[in-house]
């Protein structure tokens, strides 16, 4: 299986499926457009064991909501991912019962070399 979660107003996301060469046998789910579903945020936590390794930390509305309401479980991530689409680290990459998670060239690297084999 070849899937990426994307927001198509990200240039980075973009730059990077370019990059790595998604194509139409990539399923695209656009996370603007397609929210993750309960169910989908759960299958991608089968793959890092964690919520708060999802959330992306540099989100202008995490700090907000943190101001608010501190964060103390994985429980409560998971919310966060639930509620808007802005905290999910990206772009993810699901391929072949791998998950890559986030922008770092380290993360791209993995993801070319996992497609190349």
């Amino acid at each position: 299986m070849r899937k990426v979660y994307f927001l198509s107003t990200c240039d980075t996301c973009r730059r990077i499926m370019k990059d790595v060469g998604v194509d139409e046998s990539f399923e695209q789910q656009d996370i603007k457009f397609t929210p993750l579903t309960e169910e989908q945020v759960e299958q991608l936590y089968t793959y890092t064991g964690s919520y708060e390794a999802l959330i992306n930390k540099r989100a202008r509305k995490l700090k907000a909501v943190l101001a608010e309401q501190p964060v103390s479980s994985d429980a409560d991530y998971k919310q966060l991912l639930l509620a808007d689409y802005t905290f999910l680290k990206r772009p993810v990459f699901e391929i072949d019962k791998q998950l890559f998670v986030g922008n770092a060239p380290k993360t791209v690297d993995a993801v070319i070399a996992a497609l190349t084999h």
